[in-house]
């Protein structure tokens, strides 16, 4: 069993995606996902999200929000428990000592979206992307089904997810099978 984080990190209708294209042996090679990862013993699902997003990003998180559960099962592969959240509110390192509120870093404030800093990520490649932009993406297909969710602002849900190899098999909502089509 593996329990992890996701996080999408918004600002100003864009999400930090993270295009996975780094990491050897990667479940997630090619896919764009949001940034987060595996529990460390004893971990809260608020101190891993916090210590993950500081990890990919570089960005300390100072307002989130815990928004559901996903079960992920796919044949051949450990079960996978997630938490998923969403943040809006983070401090970006401004070079030097500490950090500034995203409204009040340099390459934030006053810029498009283009010019918004996008931190190193070891894992593979990071991005401001447009939420009118992400469906077009290489993702998990199970992954339009919650980020359709969060879009709408679904309260608080459990999600189960079965894969085939790459293919959605079957999607549990709350407990009631979603129409596939």
């Amino acid at each position: 069993m593996l329990i992890t984080t996701l996080c999408y990190i918004e600002h100003e209708d864009h999400l930090l995606l993270l295009h996975r294209t780094k990491k050897a042996h990667d479940i997630n090679e090619g896919k764009w996902i949001g940034v987060g990862g595996k529990f460390l013993d004893r971990e809260s699902p608020e101190e891993c999200l916090l210590r993950e997003v500081r990890e990919e990003t570089g960005f300390k998180l100072t307002g989130w929000r815990f928004r559901g559960f996903i079960t992920f099962l796919q044949e051949g592969v450990e079960t996978e428990y997630m938490c998923l959240f969403t943040a809006g509110d983070f401090l970006v390192p401004a070079g030097g000592a500490g950090a500034l509120p995203v409204a009040e870093h340099p390459g934030f404030a006053g810029q498009t979206p283009e010019a918004w800093p996008v931190p190193d990520c070891s894992e593979g490649e990071l991005a401001w992307i447009p939420w009118s932009q992400v469906d077009s993406l290489s993702l998990w297909e199970g992954d339009r089904v919650f980020l359709r969710l969060l879009r709408e602002e679904r309260p608080f849900f459990s999600l189960k997810l079965c894969y085939s190899g790459d293919h959605l098999t079957d999607a549990v909502l709350d407990g009631s099978p979603l129409p596939r089509g």
